[in-house]
C-alpha cells in the first residue's frame, strides 16, 4: 500500500493479524501502531492526526520503536550465538578471505553443515560485521557462530 491514509487502515485488526501481543512484545501498543502504519507508507502527519498528537511525537515514538526492534534483534542474535554449536573467534587483522576455511573446518569438527558457499559466507560476515570489516581486513574481533541448522550468526566484539 503506498501513500495510504491512516484512516483507511484498521490498526487493531492489523495488529491482531500480525500477532502483536503487548504482554510479550518489547514494543508498547502505541509503538506497534506507529510502526504498523509507517510500514504501510502512512505519513507521520496522518498518523499524528489519527492519534491526536504531533508529528514530532510520532517521529519520537517511531524512533524508539525502531531502537527497541534493533535491541530485540541483537538479543536474539546473542542468544543464538550462545547456543551455536560452532563458534569461531576471528581476531582483528584477519583477512576476510581466510574466514570461510576456518568456519568450514570448525563445522566439520562439530558435524554441522554450513548452508552457505564461501562467497556467500564472506558476504554474510561482511554485512553483519558492518564497520568492523574494511575491504578484506577485519578491524575488530568477531565471533562467527553456526547454528545446528547451518545458519550463520556474526557478532562484533564489544557490540553495543
Amino acid at each position: 500500500m503506498s501513500d495510504s491514509s491512516a484512516d483507511d487502515l484498521d490498526v487493531e485488526t492489523l495488529l491482531e493479524r500480525i500477532g502483536f501481543d503487548p504482554d510479550t512484545s518489547v514494543l508498547t501498543r502505541r509503538q506497534a501502531e506507529v510502526l504498523a502504519l509507517r510500514e504501510r507508507d502512512v505519513a507521520q502527519a496522518d498518523i499524528a492526526d489519527r492519534l491526536g498528537t504531533s508529528r514530532a511525537n510520532v517521529s519520537s515514538i517511531e524512533a524508539s520503536a525502531r531502537t527497541n526492534v534493533e535491541k530485540a534483534r541483537e538479543t536474539v542474535a546473542f542468544a543464538e550465538a550462545l547456543d551455536a554449536p560452532v563458534r569461531v573467534e576471528v581476531e582483528a587483522g584477519t583477512d576476510l578471505y581466510d574466514i570461510p576455511s576456518r568456519v568450514y573446518a570448525a563445522c566439520d569438527d562439530a558435524g554441522v553443515k554450513v548452508n552457505q558457499t564461501a562467497p556467500e559466507l564472506m558476504k554474510s560476515v561482511s554485512d553483519a560485521a558492518g564497520d568492523a570489516i574494511s575491504g578484506r581486513a577485519v578491524k575488530r574481533d568477531l565471533l562467527v557462530g553456526v547454528t545446528v541448522d547451518g545458519g550463520v550468526r556474526v557478532r562484533r566484539s564489544g557490540f553495543e
